[in-house]
Parts: structure tokens; C-alpha cells; sequence
């Protein structure tokens, strides 16, 4: 009888963690840290069903103010322009890059270019739902991924098309700063593709100094042909380097493809031992791999001209990611 009270006791004390781990506040990072994590959710407002401007009906979170918070699981009511998560989902920078995951249906990976080595995230669409879309002190979101894998964005090959994680049971989402990196980690529940469900958890980090994020995916069943890629852009540049990182192999794109019309670079890192593939669909350059033990790692990044490494040319963003793979563990 003491065991099954000690066993209840601690089942109670597990909740009352979890629910408290919920509604936890999370602060700005630190001045003296150079990375953050964040992910705003509304308050005190109200969720309302609406029809947008394109005939589409959905549910609308109305009034209320941004909280940051470190943990959430996304409403069933979500979904893209639903207007009640923070620029529409978790977001990571350090003082070069900013990224940021749709958490919705779309569930793919766009890139904030920064003008400044501050950290910006926290006040990122605080002055209009959408105001990333116009050009700041701070910088401005750079790219339109519209159907594409965007930045690195996981997938599923079907031999056609790069399928994003669309159909999901739910998501669960944390963010986690440290004095020298930061992470996001979202929890798929019953990733529906393939015939199977899975639990995919993906992990993304990144470290001061570093345009690179290092994705972790974790999968509780076997996936074949996964995959990550980029967006494709007309009149860009398209090399695949193998050797900036013993083991490791890039896929960079270079050329004017920002919502500014801008140059940017943008790159994937993956392992050697893990391509299967090197293909496209109409809306991304695609990287096939196969996964080990159900894990699969690889890293992405992009640098735009206006940001601290002014890239120009491909050779010139080469050059950046020599420097950069020191960031490949």
C-alpha cells in the first residue's frame, strides 16, 4: 500500500510539473547571450470562426496581447493565419540569422535576414501581425517558401514529390536557451504518411557566431526516403560541395531569390553515408537520405547581402561555409 501511495505521489507530482512547465513565462535571452529561442502565444483574447479574404473558413484568434512562454501545445483550432502564435510559430537566431517554423499544417522552415547582431526575435511582428514582411532596422523576413521545403524543411520522397509533414494527431512545442546556444524542439504526433503514423520530434540548434542550424529528427517507426531541400528560385546558381567537411556534403544555391530581391545564399549540410538521392519536384531542390536508427541529422543555413557577411557571389558564400562547417559535430 506505501508503494502504490509513493507510485500516486509521484504521478500527481509529474502532472502538476507538466502543467506548470505549460504556462511557464520565457524571458527574452539575457543580454550577454548572443542566440535565443522564442515562441509568443496571444492572450486575452478570443477565438472567433471567420471567412478571409479568399473565401477560406477557419477559426481566428481576435484581440489579446503576445506572451512569450518556453512550452505549448498548438490548439486544435490553428492553422496558417489563425493570428494567434508569434509570427505564426517558434523562431530561433544567433547574431548573424533568424530562422522560423510554420506550426501549422505547412510546417516548413523560413529565414529572417538580420542587419544587426543583437537579439530580435521577442520584438519581431509585436507592431502588426505581418510587419516581418517590410524591411526594419533589425532586418525583414527574406523569403517566400510558398510550397516548397523553404529552408531544410523535412520531408517525406514519394518518389514524385517532397511531402512536408502535413497531417499530423497534434503538436507540442518547447524552446530552450543557454549562455552559448539556443534549440527548438516540436513533437509531432501521428505523422500520417507512407501508410504509417509516427511520432516525429525534431530539434533545431543553433550556436553563437553560427548561420548554420543543426536539425535532429527522431522517428518511433521506419520511414524510408525521407528528405530536406531548398526552395527553387529561376536564374539561381545550384553547386553541391564535398569539400568543406570531411564526411559531409552541401547543397548551396546562390543568386537574387529574397522577397527584396536580394542575393542570398542557402545551404544544406548532410552526411555522405546517408544520400540516396539528389532530385527536385516543381517546387524544391530535394536531398534523399536514409536515416540511422530512425534518427536522421543535417544542417541548414543561409546568409543574405545585407546581413554581417555581405555575400555576393557563390564563391564568396563557399568561402563563408569553409568557415562554417566548424559547426558540424
Amino acid at each position: 500500500m506505501r508503494r502504490l501511495i509513493l507510485y500516486i505521489a509521484c504521478l500527481a507530482f509529474v502532472a502538476m510539473a507538466c502543467q506548470s512547465k505549460k504556462t511557464k513565462r520565457n524571458e527574452p535571452a539575457p543580454e550577454n547571450h548572443r542566440t535565443q529561442a522564442y515562441l509568443g502565444i496571444k492572450e486575452g483574447g478570443e477565438w472567433k470562426w471567420v471567412t478571409k479574404s479568399n473565401g477560406n473558413e477557419q477559426w481566428e484568434y481576435q484581440g489579446g496581447v503576445f506572451k512569450s512562454v518556453s512550452s505549448l501545445h498548438v490548439s486544435e483550432k490553428h492553422t496558417d493565419h489563425s493570428f494567434d502564435i508569434q509570427f505564426e510559430g517558434p523562431g530561433w537566431e544567433s547574431d548573424k540569422v533568424g530562422y522560423r517554423l510554420y506550426l501549422d499544417w505547412r510546417n516548413a522552415i523560413d529565414i529572417f535576414g538580420k542587419k544587426t547582431g543583437t537579439l530580435v526575435l521577442h520584438q519581431v511582428g509585436l507592431d502588426g501581425f505581418d510587419s516581418y514582411h517590410d524591411v526594419s532596422d533589425w532586418g525583414v523576413d527574406v523569403l517566400k517558401v510558398g510550397a516548397s521545403l523553404g529552408m531544410g524543411s523535412i520531408a517525406f520522397w514519394d518518389g514524385k514529390q517532397a511531402i512536408r509533414v502535413e497531417k499530423t494527431d497534434s503538436l507540442n512545442c518547447t524552446t530552450e536557451n543557454e549562455l552559448k546556444k539556443s534549440n527548438v524542439t516540436v513533437t509531432y504526433h501521428g505523422w500520417q504518411i507512407n501508410n504509417t503514423k509516427t511520432i516525429l520530434q525534431s530539434s533545431f540548434e543553433i550556436e553563437e557566431g553560427s548561420y548554420l542550424t543543426q536539425c535532429d529528427h527522431q522517428f518511433t517507426e521506419v520511414l524510408p526516403n525521407l528528405a530536406t531541400g531548398l526552395v527553387k528560385h529561376k536564374g539561381t546558381e545550384v553547386q553541391l560541395f564535398n569539400d568543406l567537411k570531411e564526411g559531409w556534403s552541401c547543397l548551396a544555391t546562390f543568386g537574387v531569390q529574397t522577397l527584396q530581391n536580394d542575393k542570398m545564399g542557402m545551404c544544406v549540410f548532410f552526411r555522405d553515408d546517408q544520400i540516396i538521392e539528389l532530385t527536385e519536384d516543381e517546387h524544391s531542390h530535394v536531398i534523399v537520405l536514409e536515416p540511422e536508427n530512425n534518427e536522421l541529422t543535417y544542417y541548414f543555413g543561409a546568409a543574405w547581402e545585407r546581413d554581417a557577411s555581405a555575400v555576393s557571389t557563390m564563391e564568396e558564400f563557399k568561402s563563408l561555409l569553409s568557415e562554417q562547417a566548424k559547426y558540424i559535430r
